[in-house]
């Protein structure tokens, strides 16, 4: 081995044995603090699990759909004559929206009118000759002027029909929404004009997991939040539940009814929906504060002489900044309410 070789080996050496007690102190000192404070008590506020009353409630998601939302579109091809809306506005049943041109069609309803009375006299006369008994008249004749006559009864009845479809009006009472033709445009058969809403009750589909089917029925109240309105609970009933289970899913789906007098919601809105199950007058109460999540799992950490240990839960319902405890705690146990990022399972805490 040559000088230069052995030089580098030893300084390598060197450097080596300097990291390995670097290494070896900082891990001495590491156990030392942590020795230490394993053994330091932790001032940490402490609460009671008590007994009370909390509203049991079940959350879902969906979205507000008008009970009647139609778009408005023309049964037959015309030119806009008048347009009898403005944007947004609350119109009432029957009240008119769109009229098309008449002039062509009332020309045909009138001849189609006078093609029925002249049809009619001829059958008249035919069969007073006929009755007579002056003149032979033909019994096919007599027929063929009576199919005559039903002809232009219907021709006349169609083109009646076709006159009225020239003013398109509301089915329902509502809010219109914008507009999407203007007065002069030609329109075709089925052409959106615009979109019809009653607003005074929305309805909302939800799925609830099917462990909770034995605790719905028919007029239970939920109450509806949406983002569009933080803070203001909107009630409502179920009107429906679906009899079948959705097997991939293993939800039920609910159909809810909110009345919206206001008209402050509107369709398509996202919302969150609670389902009031009913009141148990006996839960075990914490503070939500108490509560922290562990591996997915709800976690708290109890005193017991003076030592926190970690124990996991069941919850339930929160309400008004209390969690109700299934599973996991007795009322009288204590928990440590704040603070417990700082703790782990075995240490010693005092109260404030």
């Amino acid at each position: 081995m040559t000088v230069k070789k052995l030089s580098i080996f030893l300084v390598v050496a060197a450097l080596a044995v300097v990291l390995v007690v670097r290494l070896w102190g900082r891990s001495t000192d590491e156990s030392a603090v942590a020795r230490e404070t394993s053994g330091k008590s932790m001032l940490v506020e402490i609460s009671q699990a008590t007994v009370g009353a909390i509203n049991e409630s079940i959350q879902a998601v969906g979205t507000l759909q008008a009970i009647a939302s139609i778009t408005i579109r023309p049964e037959i091809p015309g030119i806009i004559r008048k347009i009898h809306f403005s944007d947004g506005q609350l119109v009432d049943r029957m009240a008119p929206l769109v009229e098309l041109d008449q002039e062509e069609l009332q020309a045909q309803a009138s001849q189609a009118v006078a093609q029925e009375r002249l049809a009619q006299l001829t059958y008249e006369r035919l069969k007073r000759l006929s009755a007579q008994q002056t003149t032979i008249v033909p019994a096919q004749q007599v027929d063929e002027a009576r199919l005559a006559l039903q002809a232009a009864a219907a021709n006349s009845v169609l083109f009646s029909t076709r006159l009225k479809k020239t003013m398109i009006k509301s089915p329902f009472a509502g809010t219109v929404g914008l507009r999407r033709v203007s007065v002069g445009d030609y329109v075709q058969p089925g052409q959106d004009l615009v979109n019809l809403e009653d607003l005074q009750t929305l309805h909302v589909d939800f799925k609830v997991p099917e462990v909770w089917l034995s605790r719905l029925s028919i007029n239970q109240a939920v109450g509806v939040t949406t983002d569009a309105f933080p803070g203001l609970t909107f009630q409502g009933t179920v009107t429906a539940i679906d009899p079948r289970v959705d097997s991939v899913n293993r939800t039920v789906a609910l159909r809810a009814v909110v009345p919206n007098p206001e008209g402050r919601l509107r369709p398509g809105l996202f919302a969150t929906v609670s389902v009031m199950l009913g009141q148990d007058v006996r839960a075990v109460l914490i503070p939500e504060e108490a509560v922290f999540v562990q591996r997915d799992r709800p976690m708290v950490y109890r005193v017991q002489d003076g030592t926190a240990r970690l124990a996991e839960l069941v919850t339930g319902a929160h309400e008004r900044g209390m969690v109700q405890v299934k599973e996991g705690l007795s009322a009288g146990d204590h928990v440590v309410r704040t603070g417990t990022h700082k703790l782990h399972d075995g240490m010693t805490v005092v109260a404030k």
